[in-house]
């Protein structure tokens, strides 16, 4: 068992890895409602968010309201709550975002985990109602996170400094194709600078344009800054037009196209993908904690 992951008591997994590896494992429940946490662990800590959200739920049955059902789909990739008619995702709760995860020992129905939003940051603890298979569905979830933290290690985990290096690397490229480019729009000003110096030292009245010397094999020396399409050929015909700058590929200075370390899986290397490793890195290095714990108190509570 690694590290990342915890339990009181030494357990038989429900399913094989391959169930929740390539597929889900869907669950019915009763979705009591979600509350605001201080911590990310602690019995004592969800144990105050079931009887909130339990008070809370017998004041709207008095009023006449039904508590939602929900399907619960677990995998190594989370924990979706669906409406289960229009399979429409109402929550999507990434498994190294859940820290904590419990089930009453006493009322096999309740369980809950906390889970950290991902915009607000803030801790939310989510309690449900199930037909009597909340150690199941506990055990399910903290399998589901067992599964996910080794092949995050596998695929992900161990190549995050690597990917940082990359990164590295890669800003360094585009900063010296920056530079690159500055020294070769320098260089023009200056050939610039340099005809319009000569042009202005030519003799007045010279309005003949001086034939462009040629080679031992009569050929015009190439220059950088000739345009091919106010020198006609020896045969009186102009050369085909240059295309544009802006259609050109972008080259360095030897003529190649610049070097992109994530060329080949732009779609596998997002923009934000180090930072998504690093949260996830920080999450399993946290763990999933799974408890059976009391959370009916008093008779009231006991009467889901």
């Amino acid at each position: 068992m690694n590290r990342a992951f915890s339990r009181k008591k030494d357990k038989t997994w429900m399913h094989t890895p391959e169930a929740l590896s390539k597929h889900y494992i869907p669950y019915n429940a009763k979705f009591l409602g979600s509350t605001e946490v201080e911590q990310p662990k602690g019995t004592e800590v969800v144990r105050d968010a079931v009887r909130k959200l339990k008070f809370a739920r017998h004041i709207k049955k008095s009023e006449g309201q039904k508590i939602p059902k929900v399907e619960l789909q677990i995998s190594i990739y989370g924990v979706k709550i669906l409406e289960p008619k229009t399979k429409e995702v109402q929550h999507n709760c990434q498994l190294h975002r859940i820290s904590f995860c419990a089930d009453d020992k006493t009322d096999k129905r309740i369980f809950t985990f906390i889970c950290k939003d991902s915009e607000s940051n803030k801790h939310l603890c989510y309690v449900f109602d199930s037909e009597k298979c909340a150690e199941e569905i506990t055990l399910t979830i903290g399998q589901a996170f067992d599964l996910a933290y080794r092949k995050f290690l596998e695929s992900g985990g161990k190549d995050v400094e690597t990917r940082k290096q990359i990164a590295g690397l890669q800003k360094r490229i585009q900063d010296l194709e920056t530079e690159n480019m500055e020294l070769k729009n320098r260089v023009q000003d200056l050939e610039s600078q340099l005809r319009i110096t000569q042009v202005s030292t030519s003799p007045a009245g010279s309005v003949t344009p001086k034939s462009p010397s040629t080679d031992i094999f009569d050929m015009i020396p190439f220059s950088p800054i000739s345009h091919p399409s106010s020198t006609p050929t020896r045969n009186g015909t102009q050369p085909p037009p240059i295309p544009s700058r802006s259609t050109e590929i972008k080259r360095d200075l030897f003529g190649a196209e610049p070097f992109d370390p994530f060329n080949c899986g732009a779609g596998d290397f997002p923009p934000d993908i180090q930072s998504k490793l690093d949260e996830m890195q920080e999450g399993f290095k946290m763990g999933l904690t799974l408890e059976g714990t009391v959370f009916c108190l008093d008779p009231l509570d006991s009467r889901c």
